[in-house]
């Protein structure tokens, strides 16, 4: 890539990374439930499978998803329902609180970084508007006299690391709300269930948003 070609993807790349998206959601809504290394782990997972999609992309995964329609609906689908899952199951986890004033039910349980990072990795891939995206987005700075699956998946990751330093600075900024709001009482399962109404809300837009939709 010329400089030019190289600044351009940079900040077009800047630009995309930094805007919200489902990732970024499930990413927030992990760290302020969790703290600062579930979000890191959430982080790794999310790149995981943005780097799958890219290479989805790469292979023509993104040219069938949007040539069929079924294939995108079942693939959107299963993303909105796994979101709207981990949302009911963040919602209906007992809080600590609750534990404490002798609540029948135990108290939430921390999930490890490896499964953290794997519910990440599957939010990732089961978006399929990211390999629609990479597809769409990497041609545009490819150049002639280079395999074109060797730079796409190679712009492909640089994106993916462009887009994970975006997702860690959210981690980090939601690590610090946590903290400041772990000294309210009921801070944490009011924060808890807003998560996982963001998730449920998140899974049902994305059900109900229109096939061709960004």
């Amino acid at each position: 890539m010329t400089p030019t070609s190289l600044t351009a993807f940079v900040a077009a790349s800047l630009l995309l990374a930094v805007t919200p998206g489902p990732g970024v959601i499930y990413i927030v809504t992990r760290t302020l439930a969790q703290g600062r290394a579930a979000g890191a782990a959430s982080v790794a997972g999310v790149a995981c499978g943005n780097f799958g999609n890219a290479l989805g992309a790469s292979i023509g995964l993104a040219a069938l998803l949007a040539a069929s329609a079924l294939a995108y609906t079942l693939v959107k689908l299963a993303g909105a329902a796994y979101l709207v899952w981990l949302g009911i199951r963040m919602w209906r986890a007992p809080s600590a609180d609750a534990a404490a004033a002798g609540a029948p039910l135990p108290p939430l349980q921390p999930m490890s970084p490896g499964r953290l990072f794997r519910e990440g990795c599957v939010v990732a891939l089961l978006n399929p508007k990211t390999a629609i995206f990479f597809a769409a987005f990497l041609p545009q700075f490819m150049q002639p006299g280079t395999p074109l699956l060797v730079q796409a998946v190679a712009l492909g990751a640089a994106f993916v690391v462009i887009a994970a330093c975006s997702d860690l600075a959210y981690a980090l900024l939601a690590s610090r709300l946590a903290v400041r709001l772990r000294g309210v009482r009921g801070a944490a399962a009011w924060g808890r269930r807003a998560s996982g109404a963001s998730l449920i809300a998140l899974g049902a837009y994305s059900a109900l948003a229109g096939h061709r939709a960004g």
